[in-house]
């Protein structure tokens, strides 16, 4: 399909871009130019439609699926989704914009994925297993690579949803979208230096350890592992709001 769209300019921020690519798509589909259900171009497509790099073209795809506006399908591609698709419950971007909050869901989260984990571990199969395991290979390439690997850790989590065989932990997780992730909403703009590498490691290790428990069927050994992994993520953002005061 062709986009009817100026391309950007290219001397201006990435943030800026990403949010001008945003605003653009948008755009779009509301006019009805991109219809419900309309696969979208692959990155490279659009990255030489608007000229822009592939940072970019990622961000932009993330906060559009954050907003509900599109859906990635693991080995298919992006999709636009119908506007009054979205499910019921809903955190909108805007209710993710201080520590307090992103605690605050995280709190939740915890008492919802663990016991996602645990009927993860007694109902996968062997498709469920590859998903999460190409998701875990895909966040250990960019932190290798130095990026943040923000769609990745939420593709797993996504996949641990789609693993309950529960329609409505899928629905769930696909309603918080990338917000889920901490460092997406409150350190977006940060380097990846060494001390943050180091985090993202620990990450995917305890990653590592969820993904053992539910290969190996053991619902409880799953449903600790995913505590202990979210608990980490709580306790250091708390860490961080002591330093900060």
């Amino acid at each position: 399909m062709t986009f009817t769209i100026a391309t950007l300019e290219e001397p201006r921020k990435a943030r800026s871009l990403g949010l001008d690519l945003v605003d653009k798509l948008t755009a779009d589909m509301r006019m009805g130019r991109l219809q419900a259900g309309e696969k979208l171009p692959s990155e490279a497509e659009i990255m030489k439609q608007f000229g822009v790099s592939r940072t970019v073209v990622r961000e932009a795809l993330s906060k559009l699926q954050a907003a509900q506006l599109v859906e990635t399908r693991h080995g298919i591609g992006t999709f636009v989704l119908p506007q009054n698709s979205a499910p019921t419950f809903q955190i909108s971007p805007h209710q993710l914009g201080t520590l307090h909050e992103v605690i605050a869901l995280l709190e939740f989260r915890i008492s919802i994925e663990t016991e996602a984990s645990a009927l993860a571990a007694q109902r996968r199969n062997a498709e469920n297993l590859a998903a999460m395991q190409d998701a875990m290979e895909a966040f250990a390439n960019a932190i290798e690579a130095g990026r943040d690997a923000v769609q990745a850790d939420f593709r797993f989590h996504q996949e641990i949803a789609h693993a309950t065989h529960n329609k409505h932990f899928q629905d769930l997780m696909h309603s918080l979208g990338t917000g889920a992730i901490p460092r997406g909403r409150l350190q977006n703009t940060l380097p990846v230096d060494a001390n943050r590498l180091a985090y993202l490691r620990r990450v995917h290790q305890e990653h590592d350890s969820i993904f053992n428990a539910i290969a190996a069927q053991d619902p409880e050994a799953a449903r600790a592992a995913m505590r202990t992994h979210l608990s980490n993520s709580r306790d250091r953002l708390k860490k961080s709001a002591r330093l900060s005061n």
